[in-house]
């Protein structure tokens, strides 16, 4: 009976299912309406506000808003760029995370807090629209409507007391309208002087938080506990008015602008110390005002001597006398290795009195730190002619430049559209050559080429010389071959010459900036740099 009861029930069930779809698939069929219209399309423009709210809930604000504008190229770009601004970002969060929580683990008797992974996720943040303001102050202002629906892979462990704990943020939305301001605007790159940033509304913030694999914001009352602290937090610090500052520049120097040239004459050092250990030190001196970031100016080698004489001349742009300051520093030259400082000091621009020589001799220090006890050896002397020449009021140039960005005219009888390509080769620092190190440049342009003078035994060697290029028409897809090589000495007839570094350089920029003076590191070198000025003075 056990067997029969048993078959019997497994036919029902299969007549019961069979049934059941046949019935199913006939009611479908026939209350199936019969009577369907073609689906009318109406353009958006006749839809009311309420209408397009429910096809559109996502109405972006460039459209509702017509200050505010697309900003599409922004979201393409951070689209692409996003797996390398995920990695940075989340690199430099931990940096700034990891000395806090080192500071805080201890005061709640964590013994650690390890970030087992640490990652923002594959969706960008995207830009609904951003709206500028344009005032009459020196300042750019940008609002952007900011919506990120992230899905981020963060998972920290926690060690205390003997346990163990997982925590993880995941599903992560932000929705913010910050205002950035750039201010003040400035005529040094990156052409203002600090970031603000506030929030014109309270966000948004929603993410969900797993402890031990569970999601504790499902628990009754905490979600909205910390959706209210957390925008309260931020509400209170950075709402406007209140912002946050990120300082790029010092607005007070960036601002400046030259108001004098100090000359420097480098007359001579005395009782300098050796730092070869077989032979004498082959000194040489670098100048620049302190927290200038233009090259240092530099005197020439004196090979194998203490007693050093230059009485070479240099010239220096001041911006802010009462606060800048000379720095000194004389270097033992190195064919191989770097150069050894063997002293250095500083001369305050305010104990200058304007228009007056003075004749300054400066005892070589170690460093300027004054209770240094190592200042107290004695590494020689410099001796220095210095002269501030304050501009006159008719002399102030009007922007801060480090040099003239003046571009002088084409000679007679450039060609019409062409114009003349003028390069200067100003120095070379950190050469270093396997068997000999004779400087020289050889520029190859448009299958002419030039060079300058071999400079012997220097490293850092300094030419400013100029070469001429007349071209017939804008070299903007033209590229000049700039490449340092050394000249064997005479006697040395086992050596050949050997190639120090080289560049080759678009000059696209030279012809739409009509000049530029950079510096470039050399290929194939392990320190050197090349500086060259290029101008290109258009017909």
């Amino acid at each position: 009976m056990g067997v029969i009861s048993t078959v019997l029930g497994f036919t029902g069930f299969g007549i019961g299912v069979t049934a059941g779809v046949v019935i199913g698939y006939y009611l479908f069929i026939y209350f199936q309406p019969t009577d369907v219209k073609d689906v009318k399309v109406r353009p958006l423009v006749e839809y009311d506000t309420d209408s397009l709210e429910k096809i559109l809930p996502e109405i972006p604000l460039w459209i509702k808003n017509p200050d505010f504008e697309r900003i599409d190229w922004l979201n393409k770009f951070l689209e692409h760029m996003w797996p390398y601004l995920d990695k940075a970002i989340c690199r430099t969060a931990q940096d700034i995370a990891k000395p806090i929580i080192a500071e805080n683990t201890a005061n709640y008797k964590i013994d650690s807090v390890d970030f087992e992974s640490f990652s923002l996720g594959t969706l960008p943040p995207t830009f609904h629209g951003m709206k500028v303001y344009i005032t009459e102050e020196h300042e750019l202002i940008m609002e952007p409507s900011l919506k990120w629906a992230a899905n981020p892979n963060i998972l920290a462990v926690v060690k205390a007391y003997g346990l163990k704990a997982s925590i993880q943020v995941v599903d992560l939305q932000i929705f913010a309208s910050p205002r950035i301001t750039l201010k003040p605007l400035v005529p040094s790159f990156p052409c203002f002087a600090k970031i603000t940033v506030s929030l014109m509304d309270k966000p948004h913030v929603d993410f969900g938080l797993k402890l031990l694999g569970a999601d504790i914001m499902a628990i009754p009352g905490l979600y909205r506990f910390v959706q209210e602290t957390i925008k309260k937090q931020v509400a209170s610090m950075y709402l406007w008015p209140k912002t946050l500052e990120v300082p790029i520049l010092d607005p007070s120097k960036a601002s400046k602008r030259p108001v004098g040239i100090l000359h420097v004459k480098v007359v001579r050092a005395q009782n300098l110390k050796k730092k070869d250990l077989l032979g004498k030190s082959d000194p040489y001196v670098k100048l620049k005002l302190a927290d200038d970031k233009l090259p240092s100016k530099k005197t020439q080698v004196k090979k194998s001597n203490l007693n050093p004489e230059w009485n070479e001349e240099f010239k220096i742009t001041v911006t802010d006398p009462e606060t800048q300051a000379l720095e000194v520093n004389v270097f033992d030259w190195e064919q191989v290795g770097k150069h050894e400082r063997m002293g250095m000091n500083m001369v305050p621009l305010k104990d200058l009195v304007p228009d007056e020589t003075k004749t300054v001799t400066l005892n070589l220090l170690k460093t300027m730190d004054l209770n240094d006890v190592q200042n107290d050896k004695n590494r020689g002397q410099i001796i220095l002619e210095l002269t501030y020449k304050p501009f006159k009021e008719d002399q102030l140039p009007t922007e801060v430049t480090g040099e003239s960005d003046t571009v002088e005219k084409p000679p007679e009888g450039t060609p019409d559209g062409g114009g003349l390509l003028v390069v200067i080769i100003h120095e070379a620092q950190d050469l270093e050559g396997k068997h000999h190190t004779n400087p020289y440049v050889k520029i190859i342009f448009r299958g002419e080429e030039k060079k300058t003078e071999v400079i012997k035994k220097n490293r850092d060697p300094r030419w400013d010389q100029t070469f001429e290029f007349m071209c017939e028409q804008p070299p903007v897809n033209d590229r000049m071959h700039v490449e340092v090589v050394s000249k064997p000495p005479k006697k040395a007839l086992i050596y050949s010459k050997e190639t120090l570094g080289y560049v080759d350089i678009s000059l696209a920029d030279v012809v739409t900036n009509k000049r530029i003076n950079e510096r470039y590191h050399l290929i194939d070198s392990k320190n050197g740099q090349v500086q060259i000025e290029m101008q290109w003075r258009a017909s």
